[in-house]
């Protein structure tokens, strides 16, 4: 049995669930299979940023970690995922679409907002994204964690900061933001939190991180006193 090491310090990014998933859904789930996939889909729909949260077969295919989780009992990967999926389908809980147009099955929740998604879809009033990207296994850092691992310790004013920073800018845009200051050597939250401003006020693809000139500025403002220079 692989080990757990515990969760990490911090705040650490929950994953929601409806209340009739335990008082209703649960109960009724008797294949592990058909749990798990049904956990990954609120995990993945959670953070999934589209207008419209759905899987795809092929991106669940390739994600690796997913059909090393439901493989066994004589069941590769792939037959597991289908046999999950098919199972869930039948309970109630997806939906399956083949749309005309789409290249591969879409799976969606069941719910409003998932049923909506579906028949659009079927409609064809939208596409899913041929590129699905990174396996949702991997796992951003949260910010307190980028800050610590890239900038120096957290005061509990520096925390308060960085909630309100993820609230305001884009989770990419704050990693990328913490990158560029540690390539600048200037590890400061003031000279990340400039990098997000002229994004945000300029655009991101036109946006550049402050200069030199600026970087002083930055680095001498009112929050000198308790930032890590």
């Amino acid at each position: 049995m692989k080990g757990f090491a515990g969760f990490p310090e911090g705040s650490v990014r929950m994953t929601p669930l409806p209340a009739p998933f335990f008082s209703e859904l649960l109960p009724r789930i008797d294949h592990l299979g058909e749990l798990k996939i049904t956990l990954y889909a609120f995990w993945l729909f959670s953070r999934q940023e589209s207008p419209f949260h759905y899987l795809t077969l092929g991106a669940m295919k390739k994600d690796t970690d997913l059909l090393a989780a439901l493989a066994g009992g004589g069941k590769s990967g792939e037959h597991a995922l289908e046999d999950a999926l098919e199972r869930a389908v039948a309970r109630g809980t997806l939906l399956a679409v083949h749309a005309s147009g789409a290249e591969e099955t879409c799976f969606f929740l069941n719910s409003p907002h998932g049923r909506a998604a579906a028949a659009g879809l079927q409609r064809g009033e939208w596409k899913p994204d041929e590129s699905p990207g990174a396996s949702p296994w991997e796992e951003r850092p949260n910010i307190f964690t980028l800050y610590e691992q890239n900038i120096g310790a957290l005061t509990p004013m520096l925390a308060e900061i960085l909630r309100d920073a993820e609230k305001e800018y884009p989770a990419d845009w704050i990693e990328e933001a913490i990158r560029l200051s540690v390539e600048h050597n200037a590890r400061s939250w003031k000279y990340v939190a400039a990098i997000l401003e002229r994004w945000k006020k300029e655009g991101k693809s036109g946006g550049k991180p402050p200069s030199e000139e600026d970087r002083k500025r930055y680095l001498e403002g009112e929050y000198a006193d308790f930032i890590e220079h």
